[in-house]
């Protein structure tokens, strides 16, 4: 009996299909012929007069014979994994012309040299700036404090883990510069003025497929100025800022800044940039031996200056005391002065004192912590805000070891003297925090963006990486 046509079909699979084994019999299949290999192997082995043969307590395991799933391909291991990031191509507006319109970032001084060799500013090496030879021949520039924004970008165009495809990263990173920009506006009374470029970016965020996907809840940026300079919470001219961070938008973003809020749950803050930029490790090793073996006579030292309209400060308390002391060196900085803008008096400064003093001034934190301890001086807060809340990514929490605590308040009345505080460190314990303080100086400094030569781990590395720790998926346990 003829089959018809159509059982034909059937059994062929369709019309113009050829007939394929189920997917169980292909593995199958597969196993059968690793299994005979692996037996081949062992007659083979067997009867080769040239080989050992399992005795009575020897099994085919001691001959180290390879086992099926030894002959099996290994999958390579993606070192990116977890790790790639996605770089918006922003309108041009959104960081390059911000730069081009530096001579507008300040309303006293050009800030465009400071925008120069990458954010780092003018090199600082070999010039009349270190006539004392107080820096090293290469590395230092003289880094205005606001350039975070530019620096963090152009180190990110280095990262190792970048991809094109944003469905693959683990973050997502948005290289506008708030901090700049708002800068050019800050004294501006037309609060439109200093709030548009922010509404034009959340504007065109909101047509992108990498935002629709979760929100901006794996998107980051950076701030070079602290969040109070983007929170203005009433459009009114008098007051301070812009209203960036108040964007909800915004609100769902991780927030990268030199001084976050307390009340900033998506703000985390990241080391200013200070004068140090190396491009290898050599340069730190060499830098951080030089100020290892620095002579520091002076017990401790006070760079800044007075707020004669806020008496109230600590700071003013602070200058007081070091002026009446002999064992604390000065360094006071007054309004229109140069003093504190030379990079090598401020760096021999903290170089020759055993504590720095970082009392808050505008704002809890300050650039002046990093650049003292860059120099191996032992840091003296007066307020848990400058750091120990602020930096968590980059400070140890055993702080402690390397740093000193003096409540402000018990210094305003009086009660407390910081030299007699310092005067009870035996000197083997300033040792060892000064110690802590120079080994941790990779980390609190941003090495120079233009170069990927020799990798050390900075505070770019770091802040990364608390990013991606951020945003990495939560482990989920079956309790069952």
């Amino acid at each position: 009996m003829k089959t018809s046509a159509l059982h034909r079909e059937k059994l062929e699979g369709g019309r113009g299909t050829k007939m394929m084994p189920p997917l169980g019999i292909n593995y199958l299949c597969l196993f059968l012929v690793r299994l005979s290999m692996v037996l081949s192997t062992v007659l083979l082995l067997s009867r080769s007069p040239h080989l050992p043969h399992p005795t009575k307590t020897q099994s085919i395991a001691d001959l180290n014979v390879p086992s099926a799933s030894a002959l099996l391909p290994v999958p390579a291991v993606d070192p990116c994994a977890g790790r790639y990031i996605y770089v918006y191509d922003l309108p041009k507006k959104f960081n390059e012309d911000i730069v081009r319109d530096c001579r507008n970032l300040s309303l006293w001084t050009n800030m465009c040299p400071f925008t120069t060799n990458a954010g780092l500013g003018p090199n600082l090496n070999n010039t009349e700036e270190d006539q004392d030879g107080v820096l090293q021949d290469t590395g230092w520039f003289f880094t205005d404090q606001w350039m975070l924004e530019i620096i963090f970008h152009n180190r990110m165009k280095q990262y190792g883990c970048l991809t094109s495809d944003y469905s693959l990263a683990s973050a997502i990173f948005i290289p506008y510069y708030p901090g700049l920009d708002v800068t050019r506006y800050l004294w501006d009374p037309e609060i439109a003025r200093r709030d548009k470029l922010g509404m034009d970016l959340i504007e065109w965020l909101r047509q992108r497929p990498e935002w629709a996907a979760r929100g901006g809840r794996d998107h980051f940026l950076v701030s070079g100025r602290s969040t109070w300079n983007l929170q203005r919470g009433l459009d009114q001219s008098y007051a301070w800022g812009s209203k960036f961070l108040v964007i909800p938008e915004v609100q769902n973003m991780t927030v990268l800044t030199v001084e976050r809020r307390p009340c900033g749950d998506n703000e985390f803050s990241i080391p200013y940039p200070t004068y140090f930029h190396p491009s290898d490790k050599s340069q730190v090793a060499t830098w951080q031996e030089k100020v290892r073996s620095s002579e520091r006579p002076w017990l401790f030292s006070f760079a800044g200056g007075r707020r004669p309209d806020q008496p109230e400060m600590v700071r003013n308390h602070l200058i007081d005391q070091c002026v009446q002391s002999s064992r604390c060196k000065m360094h006071e900085c007054q309004t229109g002065g140069v003093g504190c803008n030379s990079t090598s008096n401020l760096m021999k400064l903290f170089m020759q004192s055993q504590f720095c003093l970082q009392p808050p001034g505008d704002t809890r934190a300050r650039r002046s912590i990093f650049d003292s301890m860059v120099a191996g001086c032992v840091p003296v807060f007066f307020h848990n805000e400058s750091a120990y809340v602020q930096y968590r990514w980059h400070l140890p929490r055993d702080f402690e070891n390397f740093s000193v605590y003096i409540w402000e308040d018990e210094v305003k009345t009086g009660r407390v003297r910081p030299e007699d505080v310092l005067l009870r460190y035996s000197d083997e314990k300033v040792r060892e925090m000064r110690e802590a303080v120079i080994k941790m100086i990779p980390t609190l400094i941003y090495k120079d963006p233009r170069y990927t030569s020799e990798k050390f781990i900075d505070a770019f590395d770091v802040a990364v990486n608390g990013v991606l720790q951020r945003f990495k998926p939560p482990l989920f346990i079956d309790s069952e």
